[in-house]
């Protein structure tokens, strides 16, 4: 089957499962009492059906993007960054970090400082948990994870601490942004100019990982492990620099909403971006556009899950949403075939030699 063929396989089994989850959803919403046709035309209407809707939408898919970005990447090497929530809350940390240190900066410098400052956090807490991956095969899947409340520790330190507003009236949140923090907006609308950066990243992005040695590297690496070594490849360089990029990704989203959404640090500035992000990645496939479009679909969910309460529906439906998507999407990738997506682990994909391949494949080693 031609790589085209599989890619509108993977495609079209996504698709479906993404239907067949908002079925199952709203069924169980008849079975407690709620019209499932109100509440798919609440969802639908809520996330897309109006020029605001469309845009907060939009909105919620950029920190959703980025952040999804920086799960994806490491899947093609097989490697599970459970900690963009963190590397989201470090980017805001770092982001606030230059937006307090130099108030009187102009736009055209502070922004830039921003950004990188934003990056380098998230790459640095990123890094906490790839250096004991390359060195120790130490599973980053733990480490991530714990990292996240690390960072999200941290912010409620610096609020409530040595960050407290002058101004904050004793609530936790920093001091007010100048106005040369915030990005500039797109014409009159909500939008503003970092909606361009999940383009900007998956554009780059593609090109590195298809047209560079470093792509190729990757991309050999998640395929077969023993075959990158015999090659001379090195898994724990690569290990590193894919955390390191993936940090970065989800530093600028923490960037972007401290910048635009708050225009300050506080407490909850992250409704779960960071956790969304890994169905997000996986519903793609590890797959860098259809990660852009799984994140706008999802930002839906989160805009239209506001409108779901207005017939009496929790918001922790979208969360129920986005768990019954996923299982419908690793169910139809494993009736799919073995190459439809290469995330999964082994023993789920069909077409392989069964135990003696997974033991040769170590997954968990570098």
């Amino acid at each position: 089957m031609t790589a085209f063929a599989l890619a509108a396989r993977s495609f079209i089994v996504q698709l479906v499962a993404v239907a067949v989850g908002v079925v199952v959803s709203v069924t169980l919403l008849a079975l407690v009492g709620t019209s499932p046709t109100d509440a798919l035309e609440a969802l639908l209407r809520g996330a897309f059906g109006t020029d605001f809707a469309l845009t907060q939408t939009v909105l919620k898919a950029i920190p959703l993007a980025l952040c999804g970005l920086a799960v994806a990447v490491p899947l093609l090497m097989r490697l599970w960054n459970i900690g963009a929530e963190g590397q989201f809350h470090a980017g805001a940390i770092g982001a606030t970090f230059a937006a307090l240190s130099a108030p009187e900066w102009p736009a055209a410098a502070l922004l830039p400082a921003m950004i990188g400052a934003g990056m380098a956090a998230g790459a640095l807490l990123a890094l906490a948990a790839a250096v004991p991956r390359a060195l120790w095969g130490v599973n980053e899947i733990i480490t991530t994870l714990l990292l996240n409340y690390v960072a999200i520790l941290a912010v409620a330190y610096l609020v409530i601490g040595p960050w407290r507003g002058a101004e904050s009236f004793n609530f936790p949140v920093s001091d007010l942004f100048s106005p040369a923090a915030a990005l500039p907006r797109l014409g009159s609308s909500q939008l503003h100019l970092g909606v361009f950066f999940p383009l900007i990243a998956a554009a780059i992005l593609v090109f590195l990982l298809h047209r560079s040695p470093w792509g190729f590297e990757v991309r050999m690496i998640g395929a077969s492990p023993g075959a990158a070594r015999a090659a001379g490849m090195s898994t724990r360089k690569n290990v590193v620099v894919v955390m390191l990029v993936a940090g970065a990704l989800a530093g600028v989203a923490g960037m972007v909403e401290v910048s635009m959404t708050f225009g300050r640090l506080q407490q909850g500035i992250s409704p779960g971006y960071g956790y969304m992000a890994i169905v997000i990645a996986a519903l793609a496939g590890g797959n860098v556009l259809g990660t852009l479009a799984a994140a706008i679909l999802f930002g839906g969910f989160v805009v239209g899950g506001f409108a779901l309460q207005t017939l009496g529906v929790p918001q922790a439906f979208v969360l129920m949403l986005q768990g019954i998507i996923l299982f419908c999407a690793l169910a139809g990738a494993r009736l799919a075939g073995s190459r439809l997506t290469p995330w999964l682990p082994l023993r789920l994909r069909r077409g392989e030699a069964g135990e003696a391949a997974l033991q040769k494949e170590e997954p968990s080693i570098p």
